[in-house]
């Protein structure tokens, strides 16, 4: 497995590990006060990292630079989206809104970013169609 595809994967599972305690927690508690946060850890940090873990598995990246950029601003704003969704919605720690909010904004942003550098590198030529 190369390193793109295996450190997502293993990104992803502790997204996967975090949200399903999240769900199991709401369950037993009877309070949905996480869903968002919940529905954001499955969906950004479990299913789109494990989406982009498959991508790396099956395709090589034509550029190591946009790659190796892409894993970690998407690894990062997932961490970051979420963390500052989890901030914004339950204020946990009493902190100024202003703080939050920009926590929470560049979070989405980074994780933004990484979605425009994963479509470009949907359209670089491959070294498979290079040859």
């Amino acid at each position: 497995m190369n390193k793109y595809s295996k450190t997502l994967l293993r990104f992803s599972a502790i997204f996967a590990m975090i949200g399903a305690f999240l769900g199991s927690h709401m369950a037993g508690a009877g309070g949905y006060e996480f869903k968002t946060v919940h529905a954001h850890i499955l969906v950004v940090g479990w299913l789109t990292l494990f989406a982009w873990a498959v991508y790396y598995k099956i395709f090589t990246p034509a550029s190591t630079k946009v790659a190796t950029a892409h894993v970690w601003t998407a690894i990062i704003g997932a961490i970051g989206l979420t963390a500052g969704m989890w901030l914004y919605y339950l204020r946990p720690f009493n902190l100024p809104d202003g703080l939050v909010t920009v926590l929470f904004i560049v979070g989405g942003s980074i994780l933004l970013l990484s979605f425009l550098l994963f479509l470009i590198l949907t359209f670089m030529k491959t070294e498979e169609e290079v040859k």
